[in-house]
């Protein structure tokens, strides 16, 4: 299978985890898709009191750099440590 297709795997299955990640670990989630799949933080920060999204925003951001297939492969590792850990 290429790394695309596990991937994509990963992702469906991402919705289908039996407990849900912590805080820390759904920032990682989300940080390494939008890395994976759009490349570079290119969006303005939230502004005024969104904590929710200035976190999302901030773990992106500290993605910068890194390849979308570098960020395909954390991804999926993530996603396979937590199918494992449940």
């Amino acid at each position: 299978m290429s790394l695309q297709e596990n991937f994509e795997n990963a992702a469906k299955s991402a919705n289908n985890l039996s407990e849900r990640p912590s805080n820390e670990d759904l920032l990682k989630i989300y940080s390494l898709y939008k890395q994976a799949t759009q490349g570079n933080n290119t969006e303005d920060p939230p502004g005024g009191f969104d904590f929710k999204a200035a976190a999302k925003y901030n773990a992106w951001k500290k993605l910068e750099g890194m390849s979308k297939e570098e960020a395909m492969t954390q991804y999926i590792d993530l996603i396979e440590r937590l199918k494992s850990a449940q």
